[in-house]
């Protein structure tokens, strides 16, 4: 018998996690997750573009209110992302982090497509949760899966490489929304199956990580500690950054989705008289400058991690909280003209969906191998779990309250992430090898 350190000891500090050259398969992973998420956020986003012209249409112009049930829908596809992201996180620690995110791709994109032929809202609906399933697993086992395969030198730039990837997302659906308004809603959503082709070319090329392997066989040996346990993110000495985590990515996606609910009819007050498709187009030339704004949010994130390794990542998340209630804040406080209105759109984008460039990195740093993705995918969809309540409250509360000032009273969340990250661990490179030599079992190795 002899005794090593853990799965993830021997392979996160390793020769090969310091050697600085980055691999084939490295490049291959990180277009994989790329696309993933990229497809991801497009399907995501793609709802949000045609929900008031889709709900027109089968609702009719005498039938319910078009913003509540649009709340309701929001709202139930966030709740089955949270459950979906949680679900799938597990299972990438279990059964492997390329199957798991291929195979999430392959379920968004189905069934965002299906949603093309929806004949009541009721249909749209369901098509909607299904989608979120997979739409809310994806990240945790891309992110899981490029953090494990780039060399440490490089993982945070990477991770920021496929973070940019949301956006790139949401540009794609705001151009759908441009240039297909007139196709309608429909075609838009059909457009969604494009993962699915995707995703079958990119099974044939997506290498597994290797450092799953290890660990994966290690357990089969009973000779390391079990993947994807949901109990041991709750035990010492895990469970202040699961707390932390979970409240941080939790104020950034309530602020930043709570906001974009109320977006259309904020962008409705400029174009009272507009038509289905000219105001499908204006929604997606709006929100082309929040596109703008999260890349420079994002590009910015990478230059700093790039050039100050080891700066705080507590302090660069706290940046990007405090500018985003200043956006939201400003956005509907301050925004009465079409230009200022742009304008606090793309301090929206640079603050509040830039910042998601920093919690992600946090997040991935937060936990070891073994728990990695149920971990990143519990903080992360937790998150989404209490951001589904958003759309609910914030079209109701609009009725009572008005719009405007339900989004500035939506920005104070962002204060809750500012609290929170002050009770975070700094991660990072050093400080995250220490914690998980202090921290990750020893186990003996059976073979002989």
């Amino acid at each position: 018998m002899k005794t090593n350190s853990t799965p993830f000891e021997s392979t996160e500090g390793g020769s090969n996690v310091g050697a600085s050259a980055v691999g084939k398969a490295a490049w291959i992973v990180l277009g994989s997750a790329f696309v993933g998420w990229m497809f991801d956020a497009m399907d995501l986003y793609l709802f949000t573009m045609i929900m008031v012209p889709a709900l027109h249409d089968l609702l009719g112009a005498s039938q319910g209110s078009v913003m509540q049930i649009g709340g309701l829908i929001v709202g139930a596809k966030l709740f089955c992302w949270g459950i979906g992201g949680i679900l799938f996180g597990i299972a990438a620690d279990r059964f492997g982090r390329a199957r798991v995110m291929l195979g999430t791709m392959l379920i968004y994109s189905v069934f965002t497509a299906a949603g093309a032929f929806s004949h009541n809202w009721h249909q749209l609906l369901l098509f909607q949760m299904l989608a979120g399933f997979g739409i809310g697993g994806e990240w945790a086992a891309g992110a899981a899966l490029v953090v494990e395969t780039w060399p440490e030198k490089h993982r945070a730039k990477a991770v920021q490489v496929m973070q940019v990837a949301n956006v790139v997302g949401l540009v794609a659906a705001s151009a759908l929304a441009i240039f297909l308004s007139g196709a309608g809603w429909r075609w838009m959503l059909g457009v969604g199956a494009a993962p699915a082709v995707a995703s079958l070319g990119l099974r044939l090329i997506t290498p597994e990580s290797a450092r799953w392997e290890q660990s994966h066989a290690a357990v089969i040996r009973h000779a390391g500690p079990r993947m994807g346990s949901i109990s041991e993110i709750f035990g010492r000495p895990l469970l202040r950054r699961t707390v932390v985590g979970t409240l941080i990515s939790s104020a950034m996606m309530i602020g930043s989705w709570g906001a974009s609910i109320l977006f259309p009819t904020l962008l409705r007050e400029f174009f009272p008289h507009a038509g289905n498709a000219e105001f499908t187009r204006q929604t997606g030339i709006a929100f082309m400058s929040t596109n703008v704004g999260a890349v420079l949010g994002y590009a910015s994130t990478l230059l700093v991690v790039s050039l100050v390794p080891r700066i705080s990542r507590r302090a660069v998340y706290a940046v990007f909280c405090a500018g985003a209630w200043i956006a939201v804040v400003a956005l509907f406080g301050v925004a009465k003209t079409l230009m200022t209105f742009y304008l606090a759109m793309l301090g929206f984008g640079f603050f509040a969906m830039g910042g998601f460039g920093i919690v992600a990195l946090y997040l991935t740093e937060l936990f070891p191998l073994h728990v990695r993705a149920t971990g990143q995918g519990f903080t992360w969809n937790a998150a989404r779990l209490f951001t589904a309540l958003g759309p609910l409250l914030v079209s109701s509360a609009s009725i009572n309250l008005g719009f405007r000032a339900v989004g500035i009273g939506i920005a104070s969340v962002f204060a809750v992430g500012l609290i929170a990250i002050v009770f975070g661990p700094e991660t990072g490179e050093r400080t995250t090898r220490t914690f998980e030599a202090r921290n990750t079992r020893s186990f003996v190795d059976i073979d002989t």
